[in-house]
């Protein structure tokens, strides 16, 4: 058996990378803590099955290219509009916080490790980052305030290109000598350099971005099945390009691209996210590649002989380094002081730090600098390895400890406005007020404009656009309804959404007839709302109007003292009349009515009836074993 094939080598980290991702989900316990267990399990220090040194040169291509499409993906996701509010804080924190991570990160190392300045500063620079690929999970994952993951997303997102750059000078410090002259004209002239790679960047970031966004938003410049395939090429293509003209100033091209195109108006929000979970998933897929290749490079023996000192170093990032740098670059600003407290504890270094690091080393190495490239490896990895299982494992507990996580189970999101979800929000607000206020998503300005007027929380968006469920906070939500007047899009929207959001219960409204029915709700783990289908034109003219009526009934003789279903209760009633159940309120759970659960004696119900036939109904609901909440209240 060949081991030393690139291609074995190649293959069986990608494949282990996304196997090891699968297993961390299912046991949730941060990626990235097994993708370096196994890939330090599988190079040359214990199984010897993955050997990074047979892909030579290609290490570095595949590096490289795998992190422009990381950073492009990161860049896809964040908002723009929630960046501007947070923008202080950001721009402190990859400026002036990056600043004192590396000082003191420098200073740590000199300390403990007896380095020279010239490797210590190159350390600094290797960790100040921390990176998207911990940080967006984590933050998913625990529920965030809105404000704290925009500010963490986004300086992972804007601090890896910086860093990565001024760890491109601390090189060129580094690999000067030792004369001082020759150590202050390549710092000078990194600084420089520095400045002109961020810029250079940034400008073909934005001209870039705008043009593949451009290409994206007109429907006959290109097919839409090519839209995903021309969007990766051009990443890659602005990275190669920006790295052509001056090296290093791609990774931040495609960190400004990903922004611009993420947030270029006149590009559907279906379209948004369908380009989105494509890169994540291409993402997640090179992500689990480079830590499993990269980690076989390191050798346990090395990390093993830092000993304490590399372990004080660790706490010097993370107890010192981080505190000072979140307390000096939020001073003055609105952030809460748990707030603050969070952000200074969540600070995991992820992929850039780790691959910019293996890059270095071997240009170290290729300068007789092998101990000091040795070191540095071995204590990057230490760094990486112990903040993500510290702080990723922590994460959830110290955001509910400081109170800076989403209440769960408070209030409802309704996709759709329309005059049936305006009914349904406004009972539901009245008849649960404990249970927390209703939010309704919807394309249609109109509707969202009466929902306002009506006192009803409301934004305007598209269910499909994965930062307008972000923002919307579904993962905190109690139930989310999907109300529109397709059946369809009803079930796709509860399928999809809870595939990100967990937690929430799922209602479906489906309709009377049509291809679309129960079962399908029922498939994606949907209850079906109203207990039955609706005909919702019909009831939305109706509302409309101003011709439904509502009242509360209280469930008291079931017919033959048996439990029965919502549907099945309801049966003589809606035959006599057309009725739609609203909400469900039993001893221990309220919320939309269903057929999610079967009615109990005391259960109450608040039901919408056309005014036409309101006296027909109540007679058929009384037959039924109802009668008026008002007669039975206690």
């Amino acid at each position: 058996m060949n081991l030393d094939s690139p291609a074995f080598a190649f293959a069986l980290a990608l494949t282990a990378g996304a196997c090891l991702q699968a297993l961390a989900r299912l046991v949730r316990v941060p990626g990235i803590i097994l993708l370096m267990a196994g890939g330090v399990a599988l190079g040359p220090s214990w199984l010897n099955v993955v050997r990074p040194g047979t892909l030579g040169h290609g290490l570095e291509a595949i590096t490289g290219l795998a992190l422009a499409v990381i950073l492009f993906e990161g860049g896809l996701q964040l908002n723009a509009r929630r960046l501007r509010r947070q923008a202080r804080d950001v721009q402190r924190l990859i400026t002036l916080g990056a600043a004192v991570t590396v000082a003191l990160a420098a200073l740590a190392s000199g300390l403990f490790l007896g380095w020279s300045a010239r490797t210590a500063f190159l350390f600094g620079t290797l960790v100040c980052v921390t990176g998207p690929t911990v940080v967006q999970p984590i933050v998913r994952a625990i529920r965030l305030r809105g404000k704290l993951r925009t500010i963490l997303e986004a300086e992972g997102v804007l601090i890896d290109p910086i860093g990565a750059i001024l760890a491109v000078v601390a090189l060129e410090v580094a690999l000067a000598g030792g004369e001082a002259l020759g150590t202050a004209r390549a710092l000078g002239g990194g600084l420089l350099g520095m400045v002109m790679r961020l810029g250079l960047g940034a400008v073909i970031g934005v001209a870039g971005g705008f043009a593949v966004g451009i290409v994206l938003r007109s429907r006959r410049a290109l097919a839409h099945d090519l839209r995903n395939v021309f969007t990766l090429a051009c990443a890659l293509l602005l990275f190669a390009g920006a790295n052509a003209i001056l090296a290093e100033s791609g990774i931040m091209a495609v960190a400004v691209a990903g922004l611009v195109v993420g947030n270029m108006p006149g590009l559907k929000s279906a379209e948004l996210r369908e380009l989105t979970e494509y890169k994540e998933e291409l993402a997640a897929l090179l992500v689990g590649l480079l830590f499993v290749i990269l980690s076989a490079t390191v050798n346990l023996a090395d990390v093993r002989a830092l000993g304490w000192q590399g372990l004080a170093v660790v706490a010097v990032l993370v107890f010192i380094a981080r505190p000072v740098a979140v307390s000096l670059c939020t001073r003055g600003s609105p952030v809460t002081r748990p707030e603050r407290a969070f952000l200074a504890w969540l600070a995991p270094r992820g992929i850039v730090a780790f691959a910019v690091t293996s890059l270095f080393a071997a240009e170290l190495s290729a300068h007789g600098m092998e101990q000091e490239a040795v070191q540095l490896s071995a204590m990057v990895f230490l760094v990486i390895a112990s903040t993500v299982v510290a702080q990723g494992l922590t994460a959830a507990p110290a955001a509910s400890l400081l109170g800076v996580r989403e209440p769960r189970n408070q209030g409802w999101a309704l996709i759709g406005a329309n005059a049936i979800a305006r009914l349904l929000a406004r009972s539901l607000e009245k008849d649960a007020p404990e249970a927390g206020r209703a939010l309704l998503i919807d394309t249609n300005s109109g509707e969202i404009e009466i929902a306002q007027r009506d006192d009803l929380k409301a934004v305007h968006g598209n269910a499909g656009d994965a930062r307008v469920l972000a923002s919307a906070g579904l993962g905190s939500k109690r139930a989310v309804i999907t109300l529109t007047p397709n059946a369809a899009s009803n079930v796709l929207f509860a399928d999809r959404i809870s595939q990100d959001a967990h937690g929430p219960d799922y209602f479906a409204a489906v309709g009377l007839e049509g291809p679309v029915g129960p079962r399908d709700a029922h498939e994606v783990h949907a209850a079906v709302l109203f207990a039955a289908g609706i005909d919702h034109n019909w009831w939305a003219h109706t509302i409309r109007q101003g011709r439904a009526v509502t009242s509360v009934w209280t469930y008291k003789e079931p017919r033959g003292g048996t439990e029965e279903s919502l549907s099945e209760a309801l049966a003589p009633a809606a035959s006599a009349g057309r009725l739609l159940p609203l909400v469900h309120r039993s001893r221990r759970w309220v919320g939309p009515a269903s057929d999610a659960r079967p009615l109990e004696v005391g259960d109450r119900l608040t039901l919408a009836c056309h005014q036409d036939s309101t006296d027909e109904a109540e007679d058929a609901l009384k037959g039924a074993g109802f009668i008026p909440w008002a007669e039975g209240a206690e």
